[in-house]
């Protein structure tokens, strides 16, 4: 009995000494919090909910859904504050983080060197731009060889375009593909299955999804052709902050939340084991 006894009395103590550790670590990223959202205990962050499944509105209730959705809201929790989303234009949100109607972007924007005159990532997803076609056509790609040639789709808002060119370059010396820009992913599948184009690239992050809604229409062809980071952009300036999100994605990491929200959206491939900020370990 006494055993026993001893044994619940580690237990609790461990438990709690645990629960003081964690609470200390929440209330230390929380102290590198900017003043704002401090005080206002909100994160406003903005979205552009068209990118399923790391954005998007579900058809039945209209709620946000998606792997960012999520994640933001984790993050969120380890700093001690909630998210209040901000659907903005893609093109505008750069724009509204630098004059601070907003304190973070988190809707699967690239980490790109472009960009880092504006914004700091934290990134926490990595993947590229993935060829893929028509199911019925799969044997005639037996590897990524096979797209040299071919009429290759892919939305002329991304880097794709300059990726695709620089891999044709590399891969396809005498035969070349030929580009087709496209309004978006959506309008690349759809040009696919109208036989308009004979390749489109999306991101590898997002085709897992979309073949799973629409089952037996598409193929992937061979890995991703480059790799790129996503992250949340935030504030240059704001240093602090930027570590505070950086380590509460680590924490995530750590207790096996983010691992379980790669599970969930069907990106465990593009996972990252810790957070870099502007693609650096």
């Amino acid at each position: 009995m006494k055993k026993r006894l001893l044994s619940t009395r580690l237990s609790t103590s461990l438990a709690a000494g645990l629960a003081v550790v964690m609470l200390g670590a929440g209330a230390s990223l929380a102290a590198d919090l900017p003043k704002a959202v401090a005080d206002s205990g909100t994160l406003r962050l903005a979205i552009a909910p068209n990118y399923p499944p790391m954005e998007f509105r579900d058809p039945a209730t209209n709620a946000l859904e998606g792997f960012d959705v999520d994640l933001a809201s984790a993050i969120a929790g380890k700093l001690g504050v909630k998210v209040k989303w901000e659907e903005t234009s893609f093109s505008e949100m750069l724009s509204a983080l630098k004059t601070g109607r907003i304190d973070g972007i988190m809707s699967g924007m690239s980490d790109l060197p472009t960009r880092h005159d504006t914004a700091t990532f934290i990134d926490y997803l990595k993947s590229g731009p993935q060829f893929f076609v028509r199911a019925e056509d799969a044997a005639q790609y037996p590897d990524v060889s096979a797209v040299c040639g071919k009429k290759v789709g892919a939305s002329r808002r991304t880097s794709y375009p300059k990726e695709i060119a620089a891999w044709s370059d590399g891969h396809c010396a005498g035969n070349p593909v030929t580009f087709v820009g496209t309004e978006g992913s959506a309008d690349a599948r759809n040009q696919l299955k109208q036989h308009r184009i004979d390749v489109a690239v999306q991101g590898n992050e997002t085709l897992p999804y979309v073949m799973q809604q629409t089952p037996g229409t598409f193929h992937p062809i061979g890995k991703p052709i480059s790799y790129q980071y996503t992250g949340l952009a935030l504030p240059m300036e704001e240093t602090g902050f930027q570590k505070a999100v950086a380590g509460a994605l680590d924490a995530l990491i750590a207790d096996g939340s983010y691992g379980k929200l790669l599970d969930k959206w069907h990106l465990t491939e593009s996972g990252v084991k810790k957070a870099h900020i502007n693609g650096e370990d």
